[in-house]
């Protein structure tokens, strides 16, 4: 490894205050990239999210022969419709994200296209026939290692019927690659899962045109339906905004406000937590554009206590959990995180990165099957800790340094750029402030 792989993070814990904008969201942005790819005529997209994840999105739609121009965060598409791409002559490679390998395998199955998907080698380990293997009930031709678990996978897209599925794990991304392939498929489409995960795709669907039914933790569409092109715009992700409120809300006398962050009903359960844990949280304003609530939100500092974290809210805050689990470390008591398990599956096992990595801080940690235990408040100290190309556990790790006793050395922070290009530009903004 060498230097320029390492960042040294010490703050000598400060008070962060400010306002700020969180780059766009994430999930958002990659499915007004595919949605306005699938649609025949031109899309515009406004506060696309700049990141290596929605860019490799961007790369694999141009090579089916989408015309997209990109200009900093807004990008214009002009798509003669999924019906009329062209076979790609290169392999659609993915890079880290999980989001765009997956949601692409269900696009692609219903396409008329020959291509094959493959990833880094950190997205070459993670599962896949949890999309493969129910997009297989519907017809599609996927083929590839471990019976079309792992990428690189190959997909001849043709003719597919609807299926009534039910999910044995909620994820966004399983419930989408079925709905996707559901657009083009023969019938009726149902998905149920047992919780609710985030809904984007639902929405955005909408937006597009399509008719879509939502029933609880039911949802369904009938195949055939064409989408017209819109206008999209991508709110700040809140996923993004959780590792600064953490900040705000367990350091003495810190208070930061968030402009125009995404409100999504079913991505707020990180500020149902941070309220739980007795963190002051207030809503200043709230809008409604194009499907996706957003709004401007302050949260500040305020004596935090342990709390339980468990069933129907877990889907809402996954990618938060390695945050919230620093928090906790500042709760006076015990935090207790359940029914997780989908954190061992996502850029890497989460549950064992997180405990290993807050441990090294001195935190009084410890993994479980499905979550973790967390005993406060501890004192923190510096130490050396590996992101493991996570962009969650890389911010995790800078936001531990706000509070440690000595300096913080994060290894590979580049991967931060996957979701949030300017995170540390923002943190020492924020920091700055204060001593204006």
């Amino acid at each position: 490894m060498t230097v320029s792989e390492v960042k040294t993070v010490q703050f000598n814990k400060p008070v962060i205050k400010g306002s700020i904008k969180v780059p766009g969201d994430k999930s958002i942005s990659h499915r007004a990239i595919m949605l306005g790819s699938i649609a025949t005529g031109k899309t515009s997209v406004k506060g696309f999210l700049e990141g290596e994840d929605c860019l490799r999105t961007i790369d694999i739609f141009k090579q089916l022969g989408v015309s997209i121009e990109r200009n900093g965060t807004d990008v214009l598409i002009d798509s003669p419709g999924i019906h009329n791409w062209k076979t790609p002559d290169v392999e659609l490679y993915a890079g880290n994200s999980g989001t765009t390998a997956r949601l692409l395998l269900g696009i692609l199955s219903g396409s008329r296209v020959k291509s094959v998907v493959t990833g880094d080698d950190s997205l070459s380990k993670r599962p896949m026939k949890r999309v493969t293997g129910p997009l297989q009930l519907m017809g599609a031709s996927i083929s590839g290692a471990g019976e079309g678990d792992f990428l690189p996978l190959t997909i001849k897209g043709g003719a597919l019927k609807g299926i009534d599925y039910e999910m044995p794990v909620a994820s966004a991304q399983v419930k989408s690659a079925i709905l996707f392939a559901g657009l083009n498929a023969d019938g009726l489409t149902s998905v149920k899962e047992s919780a609710v995960s985030r809904d984007h795709t639902e929405r955005m669907f909408k937006l597009f045109g399509a008719t879509i039914q939502q029933e609880g933790n039911v949802v369904s569409l009938h195949g055939g339906q064409n989408l017209k092109g819109t206008n999209v715009v991508v709110p700040g992700d809140i996923s993004s905004a959780a590792f600064f409120m953490a900040a705000a809300a367990m350091i003495k006398g810190s208070s930061i406000e968030f402009v125009d962050v995404g409100l999504n009903p079913t991505r707020i359960g990180i500020i149902k937590v941070l309220e739980r844990m007795g963190a002051t949280v207030e809503i200043l304003e709230k809008y409604g554009e194009n499907e996706e609530p957003y709004g401007t939100i302050r949260v500040s500092n305020s004596h935090l206590r342990g709390i339980v974290i468990e069933g129907d809210i877990i889907p809402t805050l996954i990618d938060e959990l390695p945050i919230i689990a620093l928090l906790a470390t500042q709760c006076e008591g015990v935090t207790v995180i359940k029914d997780a398990e989908e954190l061992r599956v996502k850029e890497t096992d989460r549950i064992a990165a997180v405990t290993d990595e807050l441990t090294k801080l001195g935190a009084q940690i410890e993994s479980t099957e499905d979550g973790m235990i967390i005993t406060g408040p501890t004192p923190l100290k510096g130490a050396n800790l590996k992101s493991y190309g996570d962009h969650r556990l890389g911010m995790m790790a800078a936001i531990a340094a706000l509070i440690t006793e000595g300096s913080v050395q994060i290894e590979n922070p580049s991967c931060i750029a996957i979701s949030y290009p300017n995170f540390f530009e923002q943190l020492s903004d924020l920091i700055k402030k204060d001593e204006d």
